[in-house]
């Protein structure tokens, strides 16, 4: 299983024993993400069916003519965007959208957490300067400004609910392909949403989306955004299981907050979080995989999982059973209660290390600074 990424845990002699889970997953799925990763769990949902698996990509050629039509009249609003940070030399690709014609671009958090530098290019091939202007770490949507040119060609958001088995079409730069249309079903509503790592209401689709098609549109038959498109998940030989997007509606809540320039961060310490042992241990607790270099977690003295030469697992990371006081019996416990934390604070963590219930104390970062929480290239057995 690829790690949960979260970061952030008090004291006594305690035996730590791994149970045995009860049920075996036929196969490995990966939760991906541009340069974001979550637990590999499969969703539960309160609307909807099982999504089926894999879903096969679709070619521009494969679309019904009035999908082609709609195709043609919402790509013009849709951007490629590019993300450069400076420090660490290194850069990202993911979609956006413009929603009004004064340069403002929605997209993916994800796209643009680690980055410095933003432009976007137009379907005409245009480069243009972007900053980010707002976003929304925990809902994973961010709200981007054009730095000059206009007026933009944009899509409507929403004014209604979106309906189950209707059909969406998402506008994304995967595979290589610049802009290029998915088309799928809308098959599920408010998936995992009482699970902390996923954001409130999650849509899951059927469409054929990929990494690099985050923070794309997801468009209605009308032609109006209803989400943007947020992570997908993948089966071990890399075949799209079903797609995701977080929704959004005009005037509401959190396009208000984007629009008035509110960055809203979530608190972390810098560790990575093992999903298939959270919750398994004796006492329960959510379990270390991976502590972050330089972070709060790391100068707190916190350890990860230890392998061997061949990546086997040989031992598990610290197990974190309270924080504040509060227990934290599995990994979604504990993400709830730090988020529900402020930037800035401090708190008391109880781990078991080695058999041994020991407590430490550390200060909470934004998310934003903590890098290596968002590294796609870490994964292991823990």
């Amino acid at each position: 299983m690829w790690p949960l990424p979260y970061a952030l845990a008090r004291p006594g002699t305690y035996t730590l024993r791994v149970r045995r889970p009860k049920l075996l997953l036929p196969a490995l799925l990966l939760l991906s993400l541009w340069a974001y990763i979550v637990p590999a769990h499969q969703p539960s949902t309160s609307q909807g069916t099982p999504s089926p698996s894999p879903v096969s990509p679709s070619l521009p050629g494969d679309l019904p003519p009035e999908t082609m039509a709609l195709f043609g009249k919402v790509r013009p609003a849709t951007v490629q965007v590019e993300s450069l940070n400076v420090t660490e030399n290194r850069g990202g690709l993911g979609t956006g959208f413009f929603i009004d014609a004064g340069g403002h671009v929605l997209t993916a958090y994800h796209v643009v957490s680690t980055g410095q530098l933003f432009q976007v290019r137009t379907l005409s091939g245009t480069t243009l300067p972007a900053r980010v202007m707002g976003f929304d770490a925990r809902r994973d949507v961010a709200l981007l400004q054009v730095g000059r040119g206009g007026p933009f060609p944009f899509l409507k958001l929403t004014t209604r609910t979106p309906r189950l088995g209707e059909s969406v079409l998402a506008v994304g730069n995967s595979h290589g392909d610049f802009l290029q249309p998915r088309r799928g079903q809308l098959l599920r509503l408010n998936v995992e949403a009482g699970r902390a790592d996923f954001p409130e209401d999650t849509m899951e689709l059927s469409a054929p989306l990929a990494p690099g098609d985050s923070g794309g549109p997801i468009i209605d038959a009308s032609g109006r955004a209803t989400g943007v498109i947020s992570y997908i998940r993948e089966s071990a030989a890399g075949a799209t299981q079903a797609s995701y997007a977080v929704p959004l509606m005009q005037g509401s809540e959190l396009m208000r907050a984007l629009l008035r320039g509110e960055k809203r961060d979530t608190p972390v310490a810098g560790l990575v979080l093992d999903p298939t042992h959270s919750g398994q241990t004796d006492p329960p607790g959510a379990v270390v995989a991976h502590v972050v270099a330089g972070s709060p977690a790391e100068k707190a003295g916190l350890r990860g999982c230890a392998v061997d030469q061949n990546g086997n697992l040989k031992q598990l990371g610290d197990v974190i059973v309270q924080v504040n006081g509060t227990a934290t019996p599995d990994a979604n416990a504990f993400i709830r209660v730090v988020e529900n934390l402020q930037i800035g604070q401090r708190v008391s963590l109880t781990y078991i290390h080695d058999g041994r219930q020991l407590e430490t104390t550390l200060t909470l970062a934004a998310r934003r600074d903590v890098r290596g929480l968002n590294d796609p290239s870490r994964k292991g057995p823990c």
